[in-house]
């Protein structure tokens, strides 16, 4: 995957315009790392609903959120104890919870507040799936995302392709606006 010394990066990427808010994700990764629904404070993945007024028009928007494994992430900064490390296969932030004291160091240094703590009072967070990433698989929530809202892969990757897709949509709505003599489309 990666040259040694240095560290794969994979991430998932979520599409506002085309999550319909079905919860999928959430229930693929409860299940994939035994989540119990009474603990869902420490849901892992979580939809969050945004409404907003356009004009006249209302819009409801949905956003599927997990853990950024960040590139310099705070939170392993922050664990005093070493049990949040970086997996070189994949990039993700991975908590080892042997390690792990409950001090919630992580959750106040995580500037987008993902860090959560079940019954034990460890911390515990998504992880990219990356036992599946390592064997060749896409993560649970991607994997069962019914409009492919979520996607997974190389950052720079699938940057390109949103930029390729976006622009596409661009010469779309210019060729229908120029065949209806207008460009409001755009």
């Amino acid at each position: 995957m990666g040259e040694i010394g240095t560290t794969t990066s994979y991430v998932i990427q979520h599409d506002t315009e085309s999550c319909i808010g079905c919860y999928a994700c959430v229930v693929a990764c409860m299940d994939q790392n035994d989540v119990e629904i009474e603990e869902s404070p420490a849901l892992w993945r979580q939809v969050y609903t945004l409404e907003s007024k356009v004009g006249p028009q209302w819009r409801i928007q949905y956003f599927s959120l997990a853990c950024l494994h960040c590139a310099d992430a705070p939170c392993l900064l922050a664990c005093p104890t070493g049990a949040i490390n970086k997996s070189l296969t994949t990039g993700a932030v991975v908590v080892q919870s042997e390690l792990c004291i409950g001090c919630r160091s992580c959750s106040m240094a995580c500037p987008f507040g993902v860090p959560r703590f079940g019954k034990t009072g460890t911390m515990q967070k998504c992880h990219l799936c990356h036992v599946r990433v390592e064997s060749g698989l896409q993560p649970a929530c991607v994997r069962v995302c019914p409009t492919g809202a979520l996607r997974f892969g190389n950052p720079n990757q699938l940057g390109f392709e949103t930029g390729q897709r976006r622009a596409s949509q661009l010469v779309e709505a210019a060729n229908s606006a120029n065949k209806a003599g207008s460009t409001a489309g755009i």
